[in-house]
């Protein structure tokens, strides 16, 4: 409807012909002062594989927007690679960019006026960054998925991943793999572009908002390099133009119900934990009321049905090639645990968007497990509170035979502390390493771990350690571990007053995260401590260490 669009207030009347005057000098003509003027915010970069490519999906956009009859405005917005990002100081610009990215987006799109937003990620902040603002903005949008990179090979003609070279460097140090095998590991785990392959945080997040009903079917199991992902940008542009013209906003879309049915999938898919710190993050923006008690009440009732990596043995791309993700998401409506009637972008419900799609138990395939057969019968994300964390934890516990350890503490103020024990092998098996002053004010940023993780995977220690952080994991993370313990070190959180030697307990299936010390201890201790100074005095990390919240409402500064 004409007269409710934005960009009238950027193009119409004579008082914004300069404004015109600098629109036509990028192309615009005379009739597409009329037309809807939809941003088109591109993660593009050449930094990282997973938005390497993006900048061709952006332009395929551009050009379903003009079919559909709008006019389309391609804008950057930062990105940062977890990837490489990770296992230094590096990592803790990561979860301070989702905060960017979503400020940057707001500024463009709200600054333009833009009737519609057209967002294209590929990394794992660029998504809920990208939601976040779509949700505070509250225009007409769509997101757009990069796509799964492509496996790699291994020398055994098995398939390899990102993942799979952070284990080798824990191989190298067991002297289980020699340094030329380090080098054909890191030489093949990536080979193209698009996103880490297993349901690590990229493709938990897309498949989250897929669910959520902000983006196209198929859009997390489209691979990056495929004629079907550019199809989908130029069909996702041209639906924008229509979802304009039905004045379909995101908080229309992003609901209780809807972030329990993106929830309910990220369990059924055996997701990542940042996915809570993203979920609370885009429910706070959308202005819905959602705690860590929803994910709590959701954990219980819905299974780990794939075998996918970390906890599994496949990856999105074998995912696609049996169905996609609707094929998953019809076979738990059917079961009756989607909300059939969510709208979604398409104009149509969830119900209606998957009408024609067969169910993954249609056909044989071995990637979703059967109801009746799951991975894990109840989630795999566990919500885990006690005398450590008052607030909560999240814990992951997804393709784990032990779900429970009690042992002494060894306490890392900081990751790279923590790392060089490693590398000497001083982490012994039944202990529950502690690394702590990573939170999103301490670190600050929440740092993730992926190389702790996974050098201990390497060393064979991953099912016979713990290991809890008030930092992030990410989706690549395997093992008994906990995460965004709440309040963090830095604050003044219980993590702040255990000592080497204290008797730490995480127990997945009681839910319980405690250190065996009584309130009196816990008190003393408190007593003699001190706020340590900012780590940062300037720039954004200080920024975002004076506003964090804390991680059990999602790190955001707003």
């Amino acid at each position: 409807m004409a007269e409710q669009r934005r960009s009238r207030l950027t193009t119409e009347g004579m008082g914004r012909a300069p404004n015109r005057a600098m629109l036509r000098a990028v192309g615009f003509m005379d009739d597409d002062f009329s037309k809807p003027m939809i941003g088109i915010a591109s993660l593009y970069s050449d930094i990282t594989p997973c938005n390497a490519h993006l900048d061709r999906l952006a332009r395929k956009g551009a050009e379903g927007i003009r079919a559909g009859g709008g006019v389309g405005q391609i804008f950057g917005a930062p990105t940062a690679s977890d990837g490489i990002m990770m296992g230094h100081q590096g990592m803790r610009y990561s979860l301070v960019s989702r905060e960017v990215i979503a400020d940057s987006i707001e500024i463009v799109a709200g600054g333009m006026n833009h009737d519609g937003l057209l967002a294209i990620g590929g990394c794992d902040k660029n998504m809920p960054g990208c939601v976040m603002a779509m949700a505070r903005l509250n225009i007409p949008s769509i997101f757009v998925y990069g796509g799964s990179i492509l496996p790699g090979v291994g020398a055994d003609g098995g398939a390899i991943d990102i993942v799979s070279i952070f284990e080798a460097v824990g191989q190298f140090q067991a002297g289980k793999l020699d340094e030329k095998g380090v080098h054909r590991v890191e030489c093949e785990a990536c080979p193209g572009a698009g996103s880490c392959g297993g349901m690590y945080t990229a493709n938990t997040m897309s498949s989250a908002i897929e669910a959520m009903g902000l983006s196209l079917p198929y859009d997390a199991s489209n691979p990056a390099v495929s004629a079907a992902k550019e199809r989908e940008a130029f069909l996702a542009g041209k639906c924008l133009v229509k979802v304009i013209e039905q004045g379909i906003k995101p908080r229309d879309i992003i609901t209780r119900k809807s972030l329990e049915n993106a929830y309910t999938f990220v369990l059924a898919l055996g997701g990542s934990t940042n996915a809570v710190l993203h979920l609370l993050a885009i429910a706070r923006e959308a202005q819905v009321d959602w705690t860590l008690a929803d994910f709590d009440r959701l954990g219980d009732k819905v299974p780990d049905l794939a075998d996918l990596k970390p906890g599994g043995r496949y990856v999105m791309n074998d995912l696609y090639k049996v169905g996609g993700t609707p094929a998953v998401m019809k076979a738990l409506l059917d079961a009756g645990m989607l909300h059939g009637d969510c709208p979604t972008v398409t104009g149509g419900t969830i119900a209606q968007n998957l009408s024609q799609v067969k169910s993954i138990y249609a056909s044989p395939q071995k990637v979703i497990k059967t109801l009746d057969a799951p991975m894990h019968a109840s989630g795999h994300i566990v919500i885990l509170k006690g005398n450590l964390a008052p607030e909560g934890a999240v814990a992951k516990v997804a393709g784990l035979k032990k779900r429970s350890i009690t042992g002494p503490a060894r306490v890392f103020d900081g990751e790279e502390a923590c790392f060089a024990a490693i590398q000497k092998r001083s982490i012994k098996a039944g202990e529950v390493v502690v690394i702590r002053g990573e939170g999103p004010v301490g670190g600050p940023g929440m740092r993730e771990m992926l190389s702790i993780t996974g050098a201990l995977v390497g060393q064979g220690l991953g099912d016979s350690v713990g290991l809890i952080t008030d930092g992030r994991f990410s989706g690549g993370t395997h093992g008994l571990v906990v995460g965004h313990v709440a309040p963090e070190a830095w604050t003044g959180g219980p993590i702040a007053f255990l000592k080497d030697g204290d008797e730490v307990t995480i127990d997945a299936d009681k839910k319980v995260l405690s250190v065996k010390l009584d309130d009196n201890e816990l008190g003393r201790r408190k007593a003699g401590w001190k706020q340590p100074a900012p780590r940062e005095s300037r720039g954004v990390l200080a920024k975002y260490a004076r506003m964090a919240r804390s991680a059990s409402e999602g790190a955001t500064t707003g």
